[in-house]
C-alpha cells in the first residue's frame, strides 16, 4: 500500500532531499558556508511543507524540546554568521536530540530494503543497530 502524498508535500519531500543534498555537499568542500546555508533553508522548507507548517512549529518549540531547539537553530545561525565547522557540528548534536526518536522506525524500514538490509542483518552491525535501537527509545 504505497503512501499518498499531496502535491505540496511531494515538492515538500523534494526540497528536503535537496536540502541534505546540499548539506552533504558543503561538507565535502570542505564546510562552504554557501551551500550549508542553502541546505539549511532547503531542508526546514521541505520539513514544513511536508508537515505543514503549524506541525512544524509545534515539533520545534515544545517545552521538552527547548535544549534541542537552540542547539539546532543556533548551529544554523553560526553556520549563517561564518562559523560553519563549529555550527555544523552543534547543529547535528541539536538534529540529533530533535529527530533521535526516530532512529528505531528509520532502523527497522532500512532492514526492510533489499540489499541495505541483508547488510544491516551482518551479526556485527545487527548488534550495533539494537543497541543504537536501545538506547533511542527508552529516551
Amino acid at each position: 500500500m504505497p503512501i499518498q502524498l499531496s502535491n505540496l508535500q511531494k515538492i515538500g519531500l523534494g526540497l528536503t532531499i535537496f536540502g541534505v543534498g546540499f548539506i552533504f555537499l558543503g561538507m565535502i568542500f570542505l564546510f562552504d558556508k554557501g551551500l550549508l546555508v542553502v541546505g539549511n533553508i532547503l531542508f526546514l522548507c521541505g520539513l514544513s511543507m511536508i508537515i505543514g507548517l503549524e506541525r512544524t512549529v509545534r515539533f520545534f518549540f515544545q517545552s521538552y524540546k527547548a535544549k534541542a531547539t537552540a542547539f539546532f537553530f543556533g548551529g544554523f545561525l553560526l553556520v549563517l554568521f561564518g562559523w560553519p565547522l563549529i555550527g555544523m557540528i552543534i547543529e547535528f548534536y541539536g538534529f540529533f536530540l530533535l529527530f533521535g526518536g526516530f532512529i528505531p522506525v528509520v532502523i527497522n524500514f532500512l532492514r526492510r530494503l533489499p540489499i541495505i538490509g541483508s547488510i544491516l542483518l551482518l551479526p556485527g552491525l545487527r548488534q550495533i543497530m539494537d543497541k543504537l535501537s536501545e538506547s533511542r527509545s527508552i529516551v
